[in-house]
């Protein structure tokens, strides 16, 4: 059986990735931290030479609903639910991003959802130049619920 490490590795040959040369270089041993990359190529840039949003997106798509999974545990159902994009300059050459929520966060949101079942939760992601300036926002909410909430009582 593969380990949780392994497959998050594994994310690299998983069609979407691999088809916009998005790359996760950094796992954190907590499960608490994601660093990404994609490098500029004939097949992720738009008609005008940078990033195409789509691609810039994608970059952002998974990684909190992740970080969220692996440290909350099976007695939970985290997904993706909605994202907002903001371009701030063009995006060339190599973009990155850093996913990360504190261990305190994640008690803070493992907490909330004991007590009232189910939420939202929106976090900012910053896609950087490698000059490090924001060239992308992306609002990224994610819903998170214990998996024996009781839909009748709230």
């Amino acid at each position: 059986m593969l380990s949780k490490r392994t497959k998050m590795k594994l994310i690299n040959w998983w069609p979407p990735m691999l088809g916009t040369g998005i790359s996760l270089k950094y796992i954190s041993k907590d499960f608490s931290r994601f660093d990404v990359i994609m490098k500029l190529r004939w097949y992720n840039k738009n008609l005008v030479g940078i990033h195409y949003g789509g691609s810039l997106y994608s970059m952002c798509d998974p990684w909190y609903m992740f970080i969220l999974t692996a440290n909350l545990g099976k007695k939970y159902i985290v997904m993706d639910k909605s994202a907002a994009i903001r371009y701030k300059k063009p995006g060339k050459g190599t973009v990155k991003c850093t996913f990360q929520l504190s261990q305190e966060r994640i008690s803070e949101i493992r907490k909330e959802i004991n007590e009232i079942g189910k939420n939202e939760y929106t976090f900012l992601c910053e896609i950087l130049n490698s000059d490090g300036e924001v060239i992308c926002e992306v609002d990224k909410t994610v819903y998170v619920r214990k998996k024996d909430f009781d839909w009748d009582v709230n």
